[in-house]
């Protein structure tokens, strides 16, 4: 499976032409040598605009859980990603969290409960771009875990 991204904003250098677009390229190349590269790119941005995807979405915060096997108090481990690989880093993460609770000290700057049902992530601080928040918390159950808001640049 081959997976082309492309980001609108530069952190990488050259061409953002896909290896795709090259293939493309050279066989309109071959077929009509009176058109320069230029002039194939300038006809195939409109295509290319479909594929950018520039800006990050509440969908690129990734929550996940699993149990932890020790014995004792159950244990779980929590890890927040942030799966964008372009555009600016979300922040102010806040998660719907009920009344979280661990008999294992959590980190504040990672994960603390401000209030019933919402939960600060990080510290409010932006998640980077693929960073991943992970604590592990003590608890006779899990607690369910999702986004309640976030802000996006």
């Amino acid at each position: 499976m081959l997976m082309i991204i492309f980001c609108n904003h530069g952190t990488h250098s050259g061409s953002t032409m896909s290896l795709l677009e090259e293939s493309s390229l050279h066989s309109f190349l071959d077929d009509n040598n009176q058109t320069t590269a230029k002039e194939f790119e300038q006809a195939h941005s409109n295509h290319r605009k479909l594929l950018v995807q520039g800006s990050c979405t509440s969908r690129d915060i990734s929550i996940s859980q699993s149990r932890d096997t020790t014995p004792g108090i159950p244990q779980f481990i929590v890890q927040i990603v942030n799966t964008c690989v372009c555009g600016c880093a979300p922040s102010n993460i806040h998660l719907h969290c009920g009344w979280f609770a661990s008999a294992r000290i959590i980190s504040p700057m990672m994960f603390k409960r401000l209030s019933y049902d919402d939960c600060l992530v990080n510290g409010g601080k932006p998640l980077k771009n693929s960073q991943i928040i992970r604590f592990t918390y003590s608890n006779s159950f899990m607690y369910p875990l999702s986004l309640r808001s976030v802000k996006l640049c």
